[in-house]
């Protein structure tokens, strides 16, 4: 991915900045990992010695009385870890028992989840967690930290140096020497603080079948039903035409590629986007205006009505 010789030059609500995307990667260690509750010996029964993660029906045993989880059992090629005695086809119906009356927290609830649920369930429900920590949704690269909202702000800041910015409108430009010899490119992200909330505006190059191609797309910084609260525009334009974009944030609970990969975003082909940079049509000198608002529910009338941004 060629990005260090890409200039974004930015202007969010009346200030003008350059910025220079530059690939940076993490060094810290993931933040919000799962807490779960404290051991007992109960736990540590239902404990799997292979994988140490807690075993789940059908819970195996070999003829010694050695346990360990049904994943695992297909792993050690159907001899037992402890002993080596063949596992054959015994289940441990009582500590299958045990697990069933087994009531356990949320792994997630030291980040405020307060669940209590049947051990059976409990799986199902942290999968879809809303307290369950995020991915850093930069796309510069291959950053493996997760954390909640707060952290990632400030990891976004001070490890990766994105750009943040208070208000609800702004107005990009995305610069490009040779655009011509850039197939894949990611230019710096820019994340913006909004209704008390954070989205982050991505913009990059790829290929779209055989044709070149700009995609620019905003991720809301929670969860998927909350992102559903709010709608965003994009628009590019020049020479007495425009490109225009609405539709609503998707979470960065979709990974940057999946977005990307799904073309939920303002999408222009790259000849079009040099006729919009004007000149001899050689540099990319592309200004995208974007604004963010608020959906409110009229309980009067069932619709829901724009709530624009003071800022």
């Amino acid at each position: 991915m060629d990005s260090d010789s890409i200039e974004c030059v930015s202007s969010v609500d009346g200030m003008d900045e350059e910025v220079t995307s530059l690939p940076h990667r993490s060094s810290f260690k993931p933040h919000g990992a799962a807490v779960v509750a404290p051991a007992t010996s109960v736990h540590e029964l239902l404990e799997c010695p292979v994988c140490t993660n807690s075993m789940y029906p059908p819970i195996h045993q070999c003829q010694n009385g050695h346990t360990l989880c049904s994943t695992c059992k297909m792993r050690v090629q159907n001899r037992c870890p402890t002993c080596r005695q063949e596992l054959g086809d015994i289940r441990c119906l009582a500590l299958e028992k045990v697990a069933e009356s087994l009531e356990l927290p949320c792994k997630y609830y030291a980040l405020g989840c307060p669940e209590i649920f049947p051990y059976y369930s409990k799986l199902t429900h942290e999968a879809q967690c809303n307290h369950r920590p995020y991915n850093c949704p930069y796309a510069g690269s291959e950053c493996s930290a997760v954390g909640d909202i707060p952290f990632l702000i400030t990891h976004l800041r001070d490890d990766h140096k994105v750009d943040m910015h208070t208000g609800c409108t702004f107005n990009h430009r995305y610069v490009k020497s040779n655009p011509r010899e850039v197939e894949n490119a990611t230019w710096m992200l820019t994340v913006f603080n909004c209704f008390g909330h954070y989205f982050c505006l991505h913009f990059e190059a790829f290929q779209l079948g055989m044709a070149p191609v700009y995609m620019a797309f905003l991720r809301f910084m929670g969860d998927e039903n909350e992102a559903r609260n709010f709608s965003y525009s994009l628009e590019v334009g020049a020479n007495g035409r425009k490109l225009t974009w609405e539709g609503t944030p998707r979470s960065i609970r979709d990974g940057h590629r999946k977005v990307r990969d799904s073309h939920d975003g303002l999408i222009i082909q790259r000849n079009m986007a040099l006729f919009f940079s004007g000149g001899d049509r050689k540099g990319l000198k592309l200004r995208v205006i974007g604004r963010i608002w608020k959906e409110q529910q009229n309980s009067d009338a069932g619709v829901c009505m724009p709530k624009h941004c003071s800022s």
